[in-house]
């Protein structure tokens, strides 16, 4: 963790405030990451267990190339969003906040927690659909961005993590279309179990925990 200055803590605080918000369907609270993927094919196939013998897999493959996958999730609401892309350049963002905005289409306004990647930005949106209705889809946003360095307090990172473990695992993915499938499974199994994230760090315990007071960020001097 880097120096706890006033702008690191302005920051995480904006956002535990916005997780410590009850559910409100008109103001949606959406966290947002993305996650590269290695695409990987067996070298040889693996065969399936029968009868007397165990499951067998080779520790071989071949490298085909690479994808990223955006991951979003409203944390209260048990909403999940999951987008396989080629790459995580600022078109594939665009398209992916246009999904995430479809989704809510009479919310005031969605509360949208991001990192400080480059692409993150109404510039993303504006090259991808145009000034005019780049900045109107960006308007459909109140963005929330978490600290330098303090990708932690994104709760999507939260979401990346049963992600990877239950859908793509140790398995071999060898096509963005075959990653989509699987991935786009995955999204549907979470939407009805409607799997909710408990978050329990907050304001209180960010101020105990890291020793400063406020309402001018100086640190204490105990």
């Amino acid at each position: 963790m880097p120096e706890l200055n006033a702008q690191y803590i302005e920051h995480m605080e904006d956002v535990l405030e916005l997780y410590a918000r009850p559910l409100c369907p008109d103001e949606p609270v959406v966290c947002f990451d993305e996650r590269p993927v290695q695409l990987l094919e067996w070298v040889r196939p693996a065969s399936s267990a029968c009868p007397g013998r165990e499951a067998r897999q080779d520790y071989a493959y071949f490298r085909c190339g690479t994808a990223n996958l955006f991951c979003a999730v409203e944390p209260k609401a048990g909403w999940h969003f999951v987008k396989a892309t080629a790459n995580r350049k600022s078109e594939a963002f665009a398209e992916a906040l246009h999904d995430i905005a479809s989704h809510y289409p009479d919310a005031k306004t969605i509360h949208l927690v991001l990192d400080n990647l480059s692409t993150h930005s109404c510039r993303a949106l504006e090259v991808r659909y145009g000034m005019r209705a780049g900045r109107r889809l960006w308007r459909r946003f109140t963005v929330h961005f978490t600290p330098v360095h303090g990708s932690w307090l994104n709760q999507a990172e939260v979401e990346i993590s049963p992600l990877s473990r239950q859908c793509l695992g140790k398995r071999r993915i060898p096509t963005l279309d075959k990653l989509d499938q699987e991935t786009d499974a995955w999204e549907r199994w979470a939407n009805h179990q409607r799997l909710r994230i408990r978050w329990r760090f907050t304001i209180p315990k960010a101020r105990a925990r890291f020793g400063y007071d406020p309402p001018n960020f100086s640190r204490s001097e105990d």
